[in-house]
């Protein structure tokens, strides 16, 4: 999808969604809970897609992932057990050639919105990324990366340090407050069963 950034230069910016992590606290894959009438995986992949295109789905190697549109890319992870950053990785390849920046989002947040994605995306400017940062908590999982940071991440990733505010300290960041975002709710990620069966109920 095509945006305006600083100075009226176009950005095209597609969605990245992680869905291979091993959901131990929910004991179950978290991209095949049933949310509404259709799957988490799903869900999140249709409220990005009216956002970003492409949207690219990052799985883990062999893992299976729930019927998704035909434009929707699946990549596997490169190496296993390097979390978000790997993940961003995997996405940023496969986005590099047909994109300027990446929405990247976890599978996991039902309550993720359009207006959410998008105002995220309006705040990069002329910065590397963009992340919200709530309660004294980054959201690595709700930010927008240039694919510029590509060589970054790999070089992060080959020194084994992988937290995302390795990342934020290494590049331009624009580090987005709370009064500036819509929708808070599109930050709310479920991690134990508990939090599920509350979210649907809520839904």
């Amino acid at each position: 999808m095509v945006f305006v950034g600083t100075g009226g230069i176009i950005v095209r910016v597609a969605g990245v969604v992680l869905c291979g992590g091993k959901s131990s606290r929910m004991g179950r894959p978290k991209a095949w809970l049933p949310f509404g009438n259709e799957l988490m995986l799903q869900r999140v992949v249709r409220v990005l897609g009216e956002v970003v295109h492409p949207v690219i789905v990052v799985a883990a190697a062999g893992q299976d992932v729930p019927p998704l549109p035909a434009d929707v890319t699946i990549v596997r992870d490169d190496v296993e057990a390097k979390g978000p950053l790997g993940g961003l990785a995997a996405g940023l390849n496969a986005a590099m050639y047909s994109a300027d920046a990446v929405y990247l989002s976890a599978c996991d947040v039902p309550f993720l919105t359009p207006a959410f994605a998008k105002r995220v995306i309006d705040l990069l400017g002329d910065h590397s990324s963009a992340v919200p940062k709530v309660d004294g908590y980054f959201h690595p999982l709700a930010a927008v990366y240039c694919v510029s940071v590509r060589p970054k991440v790999l070089e992060l990733l080959q020194a084994d340090r992988l937290r995302p505010i390795f990342l934020f300290d290494a590049v331009p960041t624009r580090v987005i407050e709370p009064a500036e975002l819509p929708e808070l709710e599109s930050l709310k990620n479920l991690n134990t069963l508990a939090d599920y069966e509350a979210a649907v109920k809520a839904m």
